[in-house]
């Protein structure tokens, strides 16, 4: 790919925004604003009674709550699956033996964030412990369940459909 005029026009706490043109095979130099983030991990914990630990978990972009896996960000040079460890210890006290489920590319029109899937089985309880900013609660459900509300639409976040579907093949 060829890029010209790369400038940074923004680079705030989580993200950057980057705007570059880009040569289009015939068509072309087009003006490109991209937004770089560090990328992520998420985690889809599965008892051993074929329930999985969802989070309920405040949005503040969308003004509302969300169920979801539990995930974070990356810190730079971060192990993906030391960061979906951390996180699922942080925010649902839970440890488990973690299973690559590839990855998801969540908005590529837009964003460079990668986000590492993983499944977690063979579960421990421990303690939690969220980030003070953090407003989470964990809901045990069925995975089965789980999926058929991913399908219904009342699961909307795209990594939690994302580990779902890819955990339910795995398993099958």
């Amino acid at each position: 790919m060829e890029t010209k005029n790369r400038s940074l026009l923004f680079d705030g706490l989580v993200i950057g925004v980057e705007q570059m043109d880009v040569l289009i095979g015939e068509q072309g130099w087009h003006t490109y604003q991209i937004v770089r983030h560090p990328g992520g991990a998420a985690v889809l914990p599965l008892h051993d009674d074929g329930c999985i630990t969802l989070i309920r978990q405040l949005r503040p972009a969308l003004g509302d709550f969300l169920m979801e896996i539990p995930a974070g960000r990356l810190s730079k040079g971060e192990d993906p699956k030391l960061c979906a460890a951390r996180e699922l210890m942080e925010e649902t006290g839970l440890k488990g033996t973690l299973t690559p489920l590839g990855i998801l590319h969540p908005s590529p029109g837009v964003f460079d964030e990668v986000i590492h899937l993983y499944l977690a089985t063979g579960l421990s309880q421990g303690e939690a412990a969220p980030e003070a900013y953090e407003e989470i609660s964990c809901i045990k459900i069925p995975l089965v369940e789980a999926v058929a509300m991913a399908a219904e639409g009342k699961i909307t976040d795209g990594k939690t459909i994302a580990a779902l579907l890819r955990a339910q093949r795995h398993l099958s």
